[in-house]
């Protein structure tokens, strides 16, 4: 949809937030400005499931074992976590093979 162009009841915007692509329709539109909460009642969201799979994806790959509301990690666990996703196992694998069998 063009910016220009006007947008009526039932009409369906297109938004693209970084990779997904959220859809809502229009319902009505209020008379004056409101508050975030109250949006809700003026449009509907028809977002495909493909892109909410999609979002979730994205937000299970950014989630780490920590619970919530333990703040940044330390410097020593940051470092710990550098160390487990910078392990090469193909390196332990050669090692492994010549290493001498008893």
């Amino acid at each position: 949809m063009k910016a220009s162009r006007e947008v009526k009841v039932g009409d369906v915007l297109t938004v693209r937030k970084g990779p997904i692509l959220f859809s809502y329709k229009a319902l009505a539109f209020p008379r004056a400005r409101l508050g975030a909460k109250l949006v809700s009642g003026y449009a509907q969201d028809v977002t495909a499931p493909e892109e909410m799979a999609k979002l979730e994806m994205i937000r299970m790959q950014f989630r780490l074992d920590r619970r919530r509301g333990l703040g940044r990690p330390t410097k020593k666990e940051r470092r710990e976590l550098d160390d487990y996703t910078d392990f090469d196992f193909e390196d332990e694998w050669i090692n492994d093979e010549e290493s001498p069998e008893e």
